[in-house]
Formats: structure tokens, sequence, C-alpha cells
């Protein structure tokens, strides 16, 4: 085992770069950089680490199988990543109609505040309710309210239902939908 130390700097203007990601693919390990670009691991020798960063380009360091200390110390420089958009054409309003027709028909995209009141309105949040799945955690504390009843219950009779407008309900709801017919 290596206890790893390293600074991940710019090659350009040699300045720390902070929150780069160092991982060590083969084991899924990793850390990240800190704000003064500095990290350290626990890796072995001849680990291959990733180096990752938007804005910059991938790097790769193998660690020498053929060390003598169980420390080591690594200076990364990371090197811009340049990429160019696409060309965008900006070409004026032939006339003044043309502008009007275009604004009255342009979608405009909601912005992030409408977006936001849109997501957070009773009806979408009463269908997210009913329509997505329970994660584990919702899942277990439903499952122990199950158990919590069987066992408030355990070794008694629990209550009967029948004068409960719920069971009512969901009685004429089993009768309407032919639960209760006789199969053939």
């Amino acid at each position: 085992m290596v206890e790893l130390t390293g600074v991940v700097m710019s090659a350009d203007s040699l300045r720390y770069l902070p929150f780069v990601t160092v991982t060590i693919p083969s084991r899924d390990q990793g850390t990240m950089s800190s704000e003064k670009g500095v990290f350290s691991l626990i890796a072995q020798k001849g680990d291959t680490l990733e180096f990752t960063s938007m804005g910059y380009r991938k790097k790769r360091y193998i660690i020498p199988k053929e060390l003598s200390s169980n420390r080591y110390s690594v200076i990364q420089l990371m090197t811009q990543d340049t990429f160019y958009l696409p060309v965008t054409i900006i070409r004026p309003q032939l006339s003044k109609s043309q502008f009007e027709q275009a604004f009255k028909t342009w979608d405009i995209p909601d912005d992030k505040y409408e977006t936001a009141r849109k997501n957070t309105e009773f009806q979408t949040m009463r269908m997210l309710v009913f329509n997505l799945a329970k994660d584990g955690r919702e899942n277990q504390h439903a499952y122990q309210n199950i158990q919590a009843q069987r066992n408030y219950w355990a070794g008694g009779q629990p209550p009967m239902t029948i004068f409960s407008p719920l069971a009512w309900m969901d009685f004429f709801k089993a009768w309407k939908r032919g639960d209760f017919r006789r199969k053939r």
C-alpha cells in the first residue's frame, strides 16, 4: 500500500485546480482535490490514477511499481480542453409585420420560477405521490407499521370493521368490479 499525496495544477498558468476528481478506476475508489488542489488517498503500487475536471482533458498517471517507500507525492498538470460550439447566424427580421407575427407565435420556455411553480402544484404533487414507487426507507416504514399492528393485536382479536365507512367503501368498489361473482 502507498500513501499518495499530490497537487493538481493547470499546465498553462501553474494555478492549483480545486475539486478535481481523482479515481482508481480498477478498484472504484477515489477522492477529490481540495480548494487548494491538494489530494490524498491510499493506493497500491502499479495502480492507474485518473484525473478529471470540467474544462480540462482527462489525465492518467501510473504509480511506479518499484517504489522504495510507502509514501509518494505527485504533481499533476492538466491542460485545458478547448471545444468549439457550432456556428450561430443571427439575421434581422425582414419587416415589422413578420416581427409581430413571430412575437405572437413564438413559444418561450418557462423560467425556473414558473417551472418550480408548476412542479409544486397540488395536482402535480398528488399525481406524483400516487404514481411514484416508494424508496427503501418508505417501504421499510410501511412494513414496520404492518408488523406493529400485528404485534399490537397479538393474542387478541383485532377490531371488526363492520361499522367503518372505509371498509364499506372498499366492499362496494369490489362489488362493482365483480370480485364476488362466481367463477365457472
